[in-house]
Order: C-alpha cells, then sequence, then structure tokens
C-alpha cells in the first residue's frame, strides 16, 4: 500500500514538473489568444495513471505563476486543465480517441473568458474559442495522441501498478 502511494506521488511530481518545464521552454507559444502550449499534450496521460491529474493541476498552476499569469488566469487556466484531466481520466476505458477531447473543450471554453477578462484581449470570445481550441486540437490531439502510442506500448514498464 505505501508503495502505490509513493508512486502516485512521484509520478504526479514527475508529470507537474514536465509541464513546468515544456510551457517554460515553449513559453513564446504557451500564452496568449493564440497558442500552442506542448504541455498540454501531457493531458493524455490520465489515461495511464490516475496521478497525472494532480500533476497536470499543480503543474498548470506552477507553470502559469512562472509565466507572470495574473491571478484569474492562474486560477481559471489551471482549473480548465483540471477539468480536462478529470474526464480524461474518466474516459480511459473508453477509445483512447475520445481521450483529448475533454483538454480540448475545457480549455477552448474557459481559457477565452480568462483571456477577456483578465487581460483585456479585444478579440470576440467566440474567435478566441477557435483560436484557443485550434491550439488545444494540435497539442492535445495530435502531440497527445502521438504520446499516447508512444507509451502505450510500454505501458506497464512506465506506470507500473498505478492504475486505478
Amino acid at each position: 500500500m505505501k508503495d502505490k502511494k509513493v508512486l502516485f506521488l512521484t509520478q504526479g511530481a514527475m508529470i507537474a514538473a514536465l509541464y513546468v518545464v515544456l510551457t517554460t521552454i515553449f513559453a513564446p507559444i504557451s500564452f496568449s489568444e493564440v497558442q500552442v502550449r506542448i504541455s498540454e499534450a501531457l493531458t493524455i496521460l490520465p489515461v495511464f495513471t490516475p496521478a497525472a491529474v494532480p500533476g497536470l493541476f499543480i503543474g498548470c498552476i506552477i507553470a502559469n505563476i512562472l509565466g507572470g499569469a495574473v491571478l484569474p488566469d492562474i486560477i481559471f487556466g489551471s482549473i480548465a486543465t483540471l477539468i480536462g484531466a478529470i474526464f480524461t481520466w474518466k474516459l480511459k476505458d473508453r477509445s483512447p480517441y475520445l481521450a483529448p477531447v475533454p483538454p480540448i473543450v475545457s480549455n477552448a471554453v474557459i481559457v477565452p473568458f480568462v483571456l477577456k477578462y483578465a487581460y483585456a484581449v479585444p478579440l470576440p470570445i467566440p474567435v478566441m474559442m477557435f483560436t484557443v481550441g485550434i491550439g488545444e486540437v494540435i497539442s492535445c490531439g495530435i502531440f497527445g495522441m502521438v504520446l499516447y502510442f508512444a507509451l502505450n506500448k510500454s505501458r506497464a514498464s512506465i506506470f507500473g501498478n498505478a492504475q486505478a
């Protein structure tokens, strides 16, 4: 039992760290109304381990703080990632092609309101839903699925018995 808790914490921490590093390295395209946050590819990981849910959430909070985001963005942008991660985990036993849908939808719906009201971006919300949505399709739908198929081949050796 203790080993499972240690594994869960370790996986969550590693995922959070990866999210922060990827967001920081690709900062020029990770923020704004037109963004492709490469770290969002990691939102596929709840399919493999429930530790990804808190890992992604904490990683997003830290990345947003380090990226200079304002408080509403830190809160609601991170909640968008959390919602996406939770629903990806809930879909883990369904088709892998459904796994990227929750983070795409949650970010495309929530982030434009953050951009509009926290940053006063002058674009209409539907336009930003489209631009943020396209970025999420690229990062979650394309890069996330590439990551899924790469990891799925070695699922047991990478994620151990953390499945829940």
